[in-house]
C-alpha cells in the first residue's frame, strides 16, 4: 500500500522575505547562470542549500575523509545556512502537521494553450522498487545520487519534492482539496501564490483538518506510484532509509504501531523520520500534465562525417531531407505531423527526418522488452547512438558524449556553431506509454521525459531534526 503522511513543514516567513526572491527551480535544472542569479536575488535564496557554489579549498564530503578530519564544502555550508535561517526564524516550523494543496497554472511552451496541473504535497513512505508500490520510468546517473546523498546527510532535510504520479479516475483528492465547482476553479483561496521566472503561477493551500487529511490518506492507500521527476533523490533516500532502519533496529516496511488505524483523531506518522520523504502527488487521470521531449546532442566524435552518417542511417530509416533554412520551431512542427516514431537529425550539412523501417530495425531491438521496442527514444538509443555511433550506455556515462536539452533551437544552434556533431530532435513520450512501461517494471533511457512545469523548490521543507 502507498502510505502518505502529513508533516510540520519548515516554511519561509513571508513577513521577512519575498517568496519570489527565495524559491528556485529544481537543482538539476539550474544552470551556472541561474545559480548566480539566485545568489544575487536574496541572501536567503534556497540555492545556497540545494546547489551551493564550490569554493577553493573545499574538501570531499565527510564520508570520504579520514577519521577525525572535518569536512568543509558546499554541503557543510548548506547545513550552516539551514541552521542559521531557522535560528533567525526566516524558516519557521509549522505549528500543526499538514498536507499542502499545490497547483501550477502555465502556458504550454511554444503554444498559447493555458493549463493547470493540480496535486498535493505530503510525505511519502519510501519503498524498494521490489515492493511494487513505487515504480521508476528511467535510468539514473550514479554521480547525481552521490551528490544528493552528501547534501542530505549534511542538512538532514528535504528542500525539494519528488514528483509522483498516481491514478484515480474519481478525482478523490482533488475534490477534497480544491472543491468541485462546475467551472473547475478552486472554491477556496490559496494561502500563497508565486509567479516564477517562466511565468508559471504556483499556488499553495495549507490543509490541517484531521478528518480531511485522513480521507486523503485513505484514498491514496491502494495507489501505485510512478516517479515522474526525482529518480536520483528517491533512490538515494531509499538506500539511506535502509541504512537507518538497520541502525535504529526499526522496520522500514511497517508502521510504528502495527495496529495503527486511520481515524479523525489520529494522524499517521512514519516509523522513523528517514522512512519518508517529501513528495508532490499528481493524478494521471486529471488534466494539466504536459510531457516535453528532451533532445539528444552528440559531440566529441572522432572523424564524424554527416554524409557518411546519413548513408549508414539509410540502412534502417527512410530519410527525408529538409530545407537548411527552416528554424527549429518549424522543424519541431514538421516532426509532430510525421507519423510514427520519426525523429530529426540536425547536422552541419543539413537536416533530415529519419523514419524507422520496423522490419530493418527489429533485429537490433531484440534485447528490449516489447513495449520499449515501440518507443522512439529507445529506438534512437539502440539503433543510432549504440549501433551507428558506437555510444552504448557505458560509453555515454564514461565519456559524456551526449547532452540532453529541452530547447530545440539551442540544440540546433550547438550544431550550427560547430560545438556538436549532430542533434537528434525527438517526439515526447506519451503519458500512456510511460504508464505502461513503468508498471511493467521496465525502465527507459535516461532523460526520456521532461515534465513541464517543474515543481518549485522552497515552498515547503521536511526537516528530520
Amino acid at each position: 500500500m502507498a502510505r502518505i503522511y502529513p508533516f510540520r513543514a519548515l516554511r519561509y516567513d513571508t513577513s521577512l522575505v519575498r517568496m519570489e526572491d527565495v524559491v528556485t527551480q529544481p537543482y538539476d535544472k539550474i544552470t551556472p547562470e541561474m545559480q548566480q542569479r539566485y545568489y544575487e536575488r536574496s541572501p536567503y535564496n534556497l540555492i545556497r542549500i540545494i546547489l551551493g557554489k564550490r569554493e577553493p579549498g573545499d574538501t570531499e564530503p565527510q564520508d570520504f575523509l579520514p577519521a577525525g578530519e572535518q569536512a568543509h564544502n558546499c554541503y557543510t555550508r548548506a547545513a550552516h545556512y539551514l541552521k542559521e535561517w531557522r535560528a533567525e526564524r526566516v524558516l519557521a516550523e509549522e505549528a500543526e502537521a499538514a498536507l499542502y494543496g499545490y497547483s501550477q497554472t502555465y502556458t504550454v511552451p511554444d503554444t498559447s494553450e493555458v493549463r493547470e496541473r493540480r496535486g498535493f504535497i505530503a510525505l511519502g513512505h519510501l519503498y524498494d522498487y521490489a515492493d511494487k508500490v513505487v515504480y521508476r520510468h528511467e535510468q539514473t546517473f550514479p554521480k547525481h545520487k552521490s551528490d544528493r546523498l552528501a547534501l542530505f546527510k549534511a542538512t538532514r532535510a528535504y528542500c525539494e519534492q519528488i514528483y509522483m504520479l498516481y491514478s484515480d479516475p474519481g478525482f478523490t483528492a482533488e475534490k477534497l482539496i480544491f472543491g468541485s465547482s462546475k467551472d473547475g476553479k478552486a472554491t477556496n483561496p490559496a494561502d500563497l501564490a508565486i509567479t516564477d521566472e517562466y511565468g508559471v503561477v504556483h499556488r499553495v493551500w495549507k490543509l490541517t483538518d484531521p478528518t480531511l487529511i485522513n480521507l486523503i490518506v485513505t484514498a491514496m492507500a491502494d495507489k501505485k506510484l510512478i516517479i515522474a521527476d526525482g529518480h536520483h533523490r528517491y533512490e538515494t533516500s531509499v538506500a539511506y532509509a535502509k541504512e537507518r532502519s538497520a541502525q535504529l533496529k526499526l522496520p522500514l516496511g511497517e508502521p510504528l504501531d502495527p495496529d495503527e488505524k486511520v481515524n479523525s483523531s489520529h494522524l499517521p506518522a512514519p516509523p522513523f523520520p528517514e522512512a519518508a520523504m517529501m513528495m508532490t502527488f499528481v493524478n494521471m487521470d486529471a488534466p494539466g500534465i504536459t510531457i516535453l521531449p528532451t533532445h539528444r546532442i552528440v559531440f566529441g566524435l572522432e572523424n564524424f562525417s554527416s554524409p557518411d552518417f546519413i548513408t549508414d542511417a539509410s540502412r534502417y530509416f527512410d530519410v527525408t531531407e529538409l530545407s537548411d533554412s527552416e528554424p527549429a520551431a518549424d522543424l519541431i512542427d514538421r516532426l509532430s505531423k510525421t507519423p510514427g516514431e520519426s525523429f530529426i537529425a540536425a547536422t552541419g550539412d543539413g537536416n533530415y527526418i529519419l523514419t524507422p523501417r520496423l522490419d530493418d530495425i527489429a533485429p537490433l531491438l531484440i534485447g528490449l522488452p516489447p513495449r520499449q521496442r515501440q518507443l522512439g527514444v529507445a529506438q534512437l538509443h539502440i539503433v543510432v547512438l549504440d549501433n551507428l555511433l558506437g555510444l552504448n550506455q557505458e560509453t555515454i556515462t564514461r565519456l559524456g558524449n551526449v547532452l540532453y536539452i529541452r530547447d530545440a533551437q539551442e540544440a540546433v544552434g550547438l550544431v550550427e556553431s560547430g560545438k556538436a556533431d549532430v542533434a537528434f530532435l525527438i517526439k515526447p513520450i506519451t503519458l500512456d506509454q510511460l504508464r505502461d512501461v513503468s508498471l511493467s517494471g521496465e525502465v527507459m533511457p535516461q532523460k526520456s521525459t521532461d515534465f513541464y512545469p517543474k515543481l518549485l523548490s522552497g515552498l515547503a521543507i521536511y526537516a528530520l531534526d
